[in-house]
């Protein structure tokens, strides 16, 4: 009786011993295989941008009067944006500006002397007229012959033309003696009177102001930019793809317009896919090959009005898409030689088997064949998982 209570406690001992010893299932997490929508997308940041901006521009160099436009405003086809008058005369110093009273008095006196000029070709006039009346009563007469009444005639023309000459000398004079004046009244670059002649440059389009360049006045040279004009009905998107995502997009295809501020998506279109590209470094300091892709809003401005030009937004490009696809995440498939494998929990054992998988999706996979709906599959295996292995599963939702 002794020697099998001995033995019962020894095989309770070895039982208790190779139950503490034996290997406990791997904990894992898995998540199960479902057919349902799949979206294949590339992702990129863009900025919003106009496709035909307006820069107003000064035709002509002179003196811009101050823009009272604000950026935002919105201008109708036709307003007037600013207005242009000649620069002021520049400032005199001291010898210019006593040269510049000597040619006004030496002017003055030529004033003078043309109009007692003028006077004097006056009176010679109305002398010859009078003695032109008197010859053509003697002539009529027959007391003088009709030579000595043709010299009558010649003397009136002449006095007459002398006058016409001294007349136009004194207006030369005068138009001499006032351009001296105003030379002489410049003293600190005034200004010209609020009367003179401006140059008002008008908007060619209804649209709104982007950007202002100049608001104060001040001299301006020709062909400097003032205003910046835009009609954001045109407003659109500009995305810096990857090459290599670049080439799977084309003309017309969907976009998802993300994370903008409003509380749903926008819908686009890409409009174009520019020819070249161009290299930029990223943010960790790698050559990257850019192609810029444009997008084109399909909802109404009503929609995205509070967008303008310079916003950030994500475009989320449409590659392919289908409302019934088997998928898992893409963390559970790993290489297996040259094959793609994934572990199914089956029976409380993780069980290797060979995929196909598909298209991808950021964090998704598509599977083509190997895998049945409603399979558990393991995420994230570790090397301590094996063919066979004893598993613990944790499912978890991975959406």
């Amino acid at each position: 009786m002794k020697r099998i209570v001995v033995v019962g406690l020894g095989v309770l001992l070895l039982g208790i011993l190779v139950w503490a010893l034996w290997p406990a299932p791997a904990p894992v997490s898995v998540v199960t295989a479902t057919r349902g929508p799949f979206v294949e997308y590339v992702e990129e940041e863009g900025r919003t941008d106009l496709r035909s901006p307006y820069a107003i521009r000064a035709p002509i160099s002179g003196y811009l009067r101050r823009v009272v436009w604000e950026v935002g405003d919105e201008v109708e086809a036709g307003a007037v944006l600013f207005q242009l008058e000649s620069l002021p005369a520049p400032a005199l110093d001291a010898r210019t500006r006593e040269q510049a009273q000597q040619t006004v008095d030496a002017a003055k006196a030529r004033v003078e002397a043309t109009e007692a000029e003028w006077r004097v070709r006056q009176a010679d006039r109305s002398l010859a007229e009078r003695e032109l009346a008197r010859g053509q009563s003697l002539f009529e007469q027959q007391l003088i012959t009709e030579a000595e009444f043709d010299r009558f005639q010649v003397a009136k023309d002449r006095a007459v033309s002398a006058e016409q000459s001294a007349r136009s000398a004194l207006d030369v004079a005068t138009f001499e003696w006032r351009n001296a004046k105003a030379v002489l009244s410049v003293e600190e670059g005034r200004r010209g009177d609020e009367q003179q002649r401006v140059l008002e440059v008008a908007a060619p389009f209804d649209g709104h102001v982007l950007s202002r360049l100049r608001w104060d006045e001040g001299p301006i040279q020709a062909g400097e930019p003032v205003l910046e004009l835009g009609d954001l009905r045109q407003l659109e998107v500009r995305v810096d793809l990857l090459s290599m995502d670049a080439v799977r997009v084309s003309e017309g295809m969907r976009v998802e317009l993300t994370r903008w501020g409003g509380e749903q998506d926008l819908p686009a279109r890409v409009r174009r896919v520019e020819p070249s590209g161009f290299m930029r470094l990223s943010a960790l300091g790698v050559e990257e090959q850019r192609v810029p892709v444009l997008v084109q809003f399909e909802s109404p401005r009503e929609e995205w009005a509070s967008l303008g030009k310079g916003f950030r937004v994500e475009a989320r490009f449409i590659l392919w898409e289908s409302d019934d696809v088997m998928q898992i995440p893409v963390s559970a498939l790993f290489r297996e030689g040259d094959e793609w494998s994934v572990f199914v929990v089956d029976e409380g054992r993780a069980r290797l088997r060979t995929v196909e998988p598909g298209r991808r999706s950021r964090l998704w996979s598509q599977v083509l064949e190997g895998l049945d709906e409603g399979e558990m599959v393991v995420i994230h295996p570790g090397d301590h998982i094996r063919d066979g292995s004893r598993v613990d599963p944790d499912v978890r939702p991975y959406r």
